[in-house]
């Protein structure tokens, strides 16, 4: 009994306690910000986070204000991402339905070269616009784990809907479309 009193194995077992609490914190404080579904499951909508982004090409950059007023697909994705690929198609279909009832499909490309990025977008013959967040800041901003990820922003700047994976027609029709006979 003496000896598991001692002071070495009480200090391995402060160690070993401190290195897990502090795994813990970390592991607890990676989690992504969820609070966004959190409001839509309430029925609330929040705040779409503000950015400014280059263009993917043209030069220049734009923000999300720039489309206030708009209902805006806004749409991670990046030229290696397979479901990224399978979605494409629709988006752009969606993008022309949508550009004629004041809205679009705004793509933000992460975490990519550009120029397999500028290849996607000829690929898909894509003209909806595309920002560049080469380094993918805007993952945290939004609590992006993977992608395709999209938020369905409302003519108020706020997030209406998220879909964590590939858009599909339904969504686009439930989610989408009713937002487009709002007013700000």
């Amino acid at each position: 009994m003496r000896r598991l009193l001692a002071p070495i194995p009480i200090a391995v077992l402060a160690v070993v306690v401190a290195l897990v609490a502090l795994l813990a914190y970390g592991l607890a404080s990676n989690e992504p910000d969820r609070g966004v579904e959190q409001a839509l499951v309430a029925g609330g909508r929040e705040p779409a986070p503000e950015f400014e982004l280059p263009r993917l090409s043209g030069g220049g950059t734009a923000s999300l204000a720039d489309y206030r007023g708009k209902v805006v697909v806004l749409n991670f994705w990046a030229s290696w991402c397979g479901p990224c690929k399978v979605e494409s198609p629709l988006l752009q279909r969606w993008h022309e339905r949508l550009v004629k009832r004041g809205g679009l499909v705004l793509g933000v490309d992460v975490q990519d070269i550009s120029d397999d990025a500028r290849a996607f977008v000829n690929e898909y013959g894509l003209t909806y616009p595309m920002l560049r967040d080469g380094p993918g800041d805007l993952r945290d901003d939004f609590g992006i784990l993977g992608l395709p990820e999209s938020f369905v922003i409302d003519r108020r700047g706020r997030i209406a809907a998220v879909v964590r994976g590939v858009v599909d027609d339904a969504f686009m029709r439930e989610r989408v479309a009713p937002l487009l006979r709002e007013r700000t």
